[in-house]
């Protein structure tokens, strides 16, 4: 598949995910292709939890609000990303190197997501990427270490059906060009 055709079929799924598991080998390569993105003086801050079993997916799906609870659906992966604090975009010494402080790593992070994205999208997989999440019950869930930030929650699975993606804005909408 070209990268034209994945971003033209990439759509944020809700609800409609089948009780299919997903294949461990496809989950690593889409943590692989996210291991591609860029980041801040490759710092690398990205870390994914994954929860797989009944279990950690009820445990996650618990610390969604309950509109997301529905969104994930039967979603058979819940990745959980965050961020290694005060590394990107910090100096050695620990100040920040501008007025975004962890702002990059959390940039860094969304350039690994959607690279994360992007490959289930080849690889046939939907996915929906969640930002309303109680960040202390994953990280307890989890023994997530206290340096990091929960960042996203994203459900992996296979789509029973196909979902109409919303308008998007044109070139000239979101331009500046002097």
């Amino acid at each position: 598949m070209e990268l034209q055709e994945v971003l033209e079929k990439r759509k944020s799924v809700r609800r409609h995910y089948l009780q299919k598991p997903v294949e461990r080998k496809l989950i690593k390569q889409m943590i692989e292709a996210a291991i591609l993105a860029p980041s801040w003086k490759n710092s690398q801050v990205t870390r994914y939890y994954i929860a797989e079993s009944e279990e950690a997916r009820q445990a996650i799906k618990a610390a969604l609000p309950e509109f997301n609870q529905e969104n994930v659906g039967d979603a058979p992966i819940l990745i959980v990303s965050t961020i290694v604090l005060n590394r990107s975009g910090y100096n050695k010494d620990g100040t920040p190197t501008n007025e975004l402080g962890n702002g990059w790593g959390y940039y860094d992070c969304g350039m690994h997501n959607m690279n994360l994205i992007l490959k289930a999208t080849e690889l046939g997989l939907s996915t929906l990427v969640m930002g309303i999440r109680d960040e202390k019950a994953i990280q307890a869930f989890f023994s997530i270490p206290e340096n990091q930030a929960v960042v996203s929650v994203i459900a992996v699975g296979y789509s029973d059906e196909e979902v109409q993606r919303p308008p998007r804005k044109e070139f000239a909408d979101i331009v500046v060009m002097k």
